[in-house]
């Protein structure tokens, strides 16, 4: 079993050698043409949208112009008319990507909805005017592109659609794109309609909207700020250099908190950032590497939290636990949500992702609520979301999102801003900070310890992972304890999880290949200790290795 090898700069400031050179960076966006024959330089979607560097020929210019052609050919085909919500984030080429995409969508003669003043917009702001404005229609439907690729190093660029539910594109939608897009890519981009940008700009079908506003003002339909402000906390946030960097103080101006933005630079670099545990910079707020700056002043508030770079993910930090870890938080914030919000459906359901805690299976079933487990991807979370039949969906990558007090969608992506205020809200009313909470479900349900590991992985076994069924696996006991449950599709909707899922009274793994590197990740959690969690993960690559070998995959 492979162990994560922690790099000697990790957790540290980071020294100037890692810093990315943005000028070239830029050049070569501008500069450099993928090949589309060549695998590594076309468009690929994953769970979330298309990334990758201009250095390596992945995020160029030529991809953005492709895709965004595509998208606009996808629309039509769809009848999907309706205005197009832009937002961007703070990642150097985020800017240059955005220029490009309108100069294809003016030029297809799409209604795109920018910015106010070029604002930096969170993928939740953008999920949640979609929302908004699609609320009672039928027709005209609005849809959204984010320019992201969330919390990836600096170097790095992404890019990723927004369907009328708001929520990430399902991978029928995103093949369909993928598929025309390298098409176009090998065509040398003929069939892409384009404009210059200053035409684009002036095009009648361009448009400005005020996203910060119009979310923070719509804050107070999900967040009680009343019990927040009056209990005068102690407040803190790290935007990490993020898209919701003059998102914060506005929040805290208009709903009168105690709230104190520790850092509001915007520096393409992110050399404000400490270093993660690879070696590189990455805006990653469950990192305890990445958030060592604001670890480190956890005693000088009440609460405080952070965000990556597009806002969907969050990271809590406690006076009494530090930085909490997702699974942690998770568990919390639903136990707390499904006492406080009286009018959401009797039967508003928990949603989580198959490699997420059995915490917050136990506080479930306490709860009397359905348990509703997908495979990982947050996609599958939108439809419950959007009729009220899922009150809360939340993956273990810090990844969540919840209705407003009356049971109304709020958006369908993650949403790293609210779970940050939710820890203040929590904290004002019951008087104890998420770390005592989370101490207070252990010593009902158990302390579960939990690890993902990678391990490496041939293109052949990574195949045979993905297609693996329970009665392959002939073992009845795991790690001493007997097994209840195989599983190679998630119980809640009944989709393939892309591996496999083992359970036993205590504890549980689960395998995944990776969609991007030749290895499979394992996810494992006990409730019986370290030692038990070391079993589970060593007879967990035993057995998947000897499914690997009854197949004849090497």
């Amino acid at each position: 079993m492979s162990t994560v090898k922690v790099n000697p700069l990790a957790g540290k400031p980071s020294p100037a050698s890692l810093l990315t050179n943005i000028p070239q960076l830029l050049t070569d966006y501008f500069a450099l043409q993928p090949d589309g024959s060549i695998p590594a330089q076309q468009v690929s979607f994953g769970t979330s949208g298309h990334r990758g560097t201009a250095f390596d020929r992945a995020f160029n210019e030529w991809h953005v112009l492709a895709i965004s052609q595509a998208i606009c050919e996808y629309r039509k085909s769809k009848g999907i008319d309706g205005p197009l919500f832009l937002g961007i984030d703070t990642h150097a080429v985020s800017p240059a990507a955005c220029a490009s995409a309108i100069e294809v969508l003016a030029a297809n003669g799409v209604d795109v909805m920018l910015a106010e003043r070029d604002e930096y917009t969170p993928t939740p702001a953008v999920s949640h005017a979609i929302i908004v404005y699609n609320r009672g229609r039928t027709s005209g439907l609005a849809d959204g592109i984010v320019v992201t690729p969330s919390h990836n190093p600096p170097m790095d660029g992404g890019f990723k659609y927004n369907p009328p539910n708001g929520g990430p594109a399902d991978t029928d939608v995103t093949g369909w794109i993928q598929n025309r897009a390298n098409d176009l890519l090998k065509a040398g981009l003929e069939g892409v309609e384009r404009v210059t940008y200053d035409k684009a700009l002036k095009a009648s079908t361009t448009h400005r909207y005020d996203f910060l506003n119009t979310y923070v003002s719509d804050l107070a339909n999900i967040i009680d700020f009343d019990v927040i402000r009056a209990s005068n906390l102690a407040i803190a946030v790290d935007p990490l250099g993020g898209a919701g960097v003059h998102y914060w103080p506005a929040i805290a101006e208009r709903y009168q908190l105690n709230l104190q933005v520790l850092n509001t630079q915007v520096d393409p670099t992110f050399r404000f950032m400490t270093v993660d545990w690879d070696g590189k910079i990455r805006m990653d707020p469950s990192s305890p590497y990445a958030m060592q700056s604001l670890i480190h002043l956890k005693d000088r508030f009440d609460v405080a939290f952070a965000c990556d770079t597009d806002h969907d993910r969050h990271g809590i930090v406690t006076r009494s636990a530090g930085l909490m870890q997702p699974n942690q938080y998770l568990a919390v914030a639903i136990d707390y949500l499904y006492k406080n919000r009286p009018k959401w459906q009797s039967d508003a359901g928990v949603g989580k992702t198959a490699v997420s805690s059995q915490m917050i299976d136990r506080v479930t079933a306490r709860l009397g609520r359905r348990l509703f487990e997908v495979p990982v991807g947050f996609k599958w979370f939108v439809n419950g979301l959007v009729d009220g039949s899922l009150g809360f969906g939340g993956e273990e990558s810090a990844g969540a999102t919840f209705l407003q007090f009356d049971g109304g969608v709020w958006s369908t992506d993650k949403d790293g801003l609210i779970p940050g205020l939710l820890s203040a809200e929590m904290t004002a009313r019951t008087g104890r900070d998420p770390g005592e909470a989370y101490r207070a479900l252990t010593q009902e349900f158990g302390e579960p310890v939990f690890e993902r590991v990678d391990a490496p992985a041939s293109k052949a076994q990574k195949a045979v992972l993905k297609k693996l069924a329970p009665e392959q696996v002939k073992s009845k006991e795991l790690a001493g304890e007997k097994i209840t449950q195989v599983l190679s599709k998630a119980p809640g909707n009944g989709a393939p999880i892309d591996g496999l899922k083992v359970l036993t009274a205590q504890g549980w793994f689960a395998a995944r290949p990776s969609g991007t590197e030749d290895i499979y990740k394992i996810y494992a959690e006990s409730f019986k200790g370290q030692e038990h969690l070391a079993r589970l993960i060593d007879e967990a690559q035993k057995l998947v290795s000897d499914c690997f070998a009854a197949a004849g995959a090497t």
